[in-house]
């Protein structure tokens, strides 16, 4: 698998399928346990809580200095946190138990659209 085409490829695809399989949060800590290094998993719940900061309005230095996550990182979050795949938005809504979130999610499955708008 080529990095240029990791997000559309069928291996991520299945990577996706069986995160879905998950149910708790117990199972999903056995699966990323396998599946990640401490460092690597470490790194993706940084990003979580610097999401988590970014969207409660707080900036971007105490976003850092409260994780310890790098400026370059905080900013890319933040890009991520605004841009059109709206995964984060969709994860944090869910996790804040938003109203809507489900919804707006199932409406996007059953037309078909994938996270960016487009055909999948």
């Amino acid at each position: 698998m080529t990095r240029d085409n990791t997000f559309g490829s069928e291996e991520t695809r299945r990577l996706c399928e069986a995160a879905c399989l998950v149910k708790t949060p117990e199972e999903a800590l056995a699966f990323f346990a396998d599946l990640l290094s401490p460092h690597e998993m470490s790194d993706l719940a940084q990003r979580l809580e610097v999401a988590t900061l970014l969207r409660s309005g707080r900036s971007y230095v105490d976003v850092s200095s409260a994780t310890g996550a790098s400026s370059t990182t905080v900013s890319r979050v933040s890009k991520c946190l605004r841009g059109e795949r709206g995964g984060y938005r969709l994860v944090l809504e869910r996790l804040d138990g938003e109203p809507g979130a489900a919804g707006r999610a199932n409406a996007e499955k059953a037309d078909g659209l994938g996270m960016q708008g487009r055909q999948v």
